[in-house]
């Protein structure tokens, strides 16, 4: 009971200002040493908002124990999410966003075991291991999270842009130079047309890619094993 109270007074003499800035604090400096870890791109290469969003549950559970040192475990948790919204503020992510991001993270890590795993890696990370690196190697073979196809998918939204605005103005100037008396809707229709003309093909030769790549991925996976 005695080491009850004195842990509870000393919980009491923490203020949450003062108990944020350590969390945050003891985090960057143990995220500075994990990222080192997967500095190699090659073998780490990640969709960038699959690697973010692992860091950050990553991060979730080095706070989290960071509190649990002075709050139970439960709300340990929570303050720990609440303490990544105040990271990401600070780095320069705005309010909302930051907001936003972190109710996105703590959905996804009650919904997916695979996320809790960062949570749980962050927090039972000990100075100087690999335990970020850990969670990353988990993914290794898996194809849907890879840098490869993320790239496939940006130059292709890219291209389907692009493409896209290049034929709606082929298919205006063409309306107006052959029917000058077309209206303004009729111009507007053809663009929109012209556009629809060249964005569904290629739309779905990348969704081709994609699915291609997935099967690819997993018959690369099964014969592995």
């Amino acid at each position: 009971m005695e080491a009850s109270a004195g842990s509870h007074n000393n919980i009491s003499t923490v203020t949450d200002s003062a108990l944020l800035d350590e969390c945050i604090a003891h985090a960057k400096e143990v995220i500075a040493v994990q990222l080192e870890h997967i500095s190699d791109r090659k073998k780490y290469d990640f969709a960038p908002q699959f690697r973010d969003m692992t860091i950050q549950l990553y991060l979730v559970g080095v706070m989290w124990k960071c509190y649990e040192q002075h709050e139970p475990k439960e709300s340990a948790l929570e303050k720990a999410f609440a303490a990544l919204t105040a990271m990401m503020m600070k780095d320069g992510v705005k309010p909302k966003i930051a907001e936003k991001r972190t109710a996105f993270l703590r959905k996804t890590s009650r919904l997916d075991d695979d996320e809790a795993l960062a949570i749980s890696m962050g927090y039972e990370s000990q100075p100087d291991d690999r335990s970020l690196a850990e969670v990353f190697d988990h993914y290794l073979d898996e194809v849907r999270v890879s840098g490869g196809l993320w790239r496939i998918f940006d130059q292709g939204k890219k291209i389907m842009i692009l493409g896209g605005l290049l034929f709606a103005m082929a298919g205006i100037w063409l309306v107006t130079l052959f029917l000058p008396e077309s209206s303004n809707s009729t111009i507007f229709i053809v663009g929109l047309v012209m556009a629809f003309l060249f964005m569904l093909p290629t739309f779905l030769i990348i969704l081709i890619i994609y699915r291609y790549k997935i099967k690819r991925g997993e018959r690369l996976k099964s014969s592995s094993t």
